[in-house]
């Protein structure tokens, strides 16, 4: 059963902001949670760029965090965090450490510097100042596609773009994904129109068009963007069940399956994929063994289902040599 909004924000204690820059062609998404969140992350790709993660491995000291960045701009995009951060303080909110609060900030980001935008920005890049403005945005709806973090994203042959999903588990508990698709693969089979993620859409999300009768071994040739490029497919999966911050990271490893699910392929040596995964803590887990492996399940098929949202929702950049959108070419024909 999908969630009311079949967004990250049906997981109770999640909200979403995104602010962007149309000229540099990026952007940053940002999701805080009510309080402290147990989050922790599982990092598979060959080139990541990332900040405040070792403090989410299980062995660490810190209970929770504030919230989760994902952002364009490559490592210059890492400063994001830094605005995220400065909005956080001004509201007191942050970990104690006797009468100081330092707000615990993790982020991940993706390759975008290739994409026609306006790079040139001077001494310091925009990220943080992007940051602080995703933070006043913070709400319970916002948009997919070119947007926040996804907003200069790509693929291998399509433009990419910022997708979620939800749902809710045979023991209600809520599950949800919030993703950037920047693959250095394809989210569709062969030139298209159908999603790898397309066997587990639900109510038509990106298109209704399932899959195809048969994939043809030409629709499986590999194809991936051009050269020593980077690129990067990174998410966060949340649930309102009480998890240790062990179970947060058996979560988030799971989750990888979305990638590898919704992408034709994920985990390359050129990429930072890279998933991480938050607990709000309002429900607990009865039979926790079941119920966990349900969720990470359900986590994987949301992630998977964000993924093919992204892509379907987004809409091409203003540049001449900018790649298409899935609406480009596909919308109106199968609409007909």
């Amino acid at each position: 059963m999908l969630g009311p909004r079949n967004l990250i924000t049906d997981v109770e204690g999640i909200r979403v902001g995104n602010a962007h820059d149309a000229a540099l062609a990026s952007g940053v998404t940002v999701a805080l949670f009510d309080s402290f969140a147990v989050t922790s992350c599982a990092i598979h790709g060959g080139a990541p760029g990332t900040r405040e993660t070792d403090l989410l491995e299980p062995d660490k000291m810190v209970p929770g965090i504030n919230g989760i960045v994902l952002s364009g701009g490559s490592a210059f995009g890492l400063d994001a965090a830094s605005g995220v951060q400065a909005a956080l303080r001004e509201k007191g909110v942050g970990f104690a450490v006797r009468d100081v609060r330092v707000p615990l900030v993790s982020q991940a980001v993706i390759f975008d510097l290739l994409n026609g935008g306006n790079k040139d920005w001077g001494r310091y890049p925009p990220y943080r100042e992007l940051g602080y403005e995703a933070v006043q945005k913070m709400g319970l709806d916002f948009p997919l596609g070119t947007v926040g973090g996804g907003y200069g994203a790509t693929t291998a042959n399509l433009k990419g773009g910022l997708g979620s999903a939800s749902a809710v588990t045979s023991t209600g508990h809520t599950v949800g994904a919030l993703v950037i698709v920047n693959s250095i693969a394809s989210a569709v089979i062969g030139d298209g129109p159908h999603f790898w993620a397309g066997g587990f859409e639900e109510n038509g999300e990106f298109g209704g068009l399932g899959l195809p009768q048969k994939i043809e071994p030409e629709k499986r040739k590999l194809i991936w963007k051009g050269g020593p490029q980077p690129a990067t497919t990174i998410a966060l999966v949340a649930t309102d069940a009480v998890l240790t911050k062990g179970l947060a990271k058996r979560l988030a490893i799971a989750a990888h399956g979305g990638l590898a699910r919704g992408l034709r392929f994920a985990h390359a040596l050129f990429d930072g994929d890279t998933v991480f995964a938050a607990s709000t803590g309002r429900r607990p887990l009865k039979d926790e063994p079941t119920e966990f492996t349900e969720m990470t399940a359900i986590a994987t098929d949301c992630l998977t289902r964000a993924i093919a949202r992204g892509v379907y929702e987004a809409t091409a950049l203003p540049y001449p040599d900018a790649q298409p959108a899935w609406r480009d070419h596909f919308s109106k024909e199968w609409q007909d």
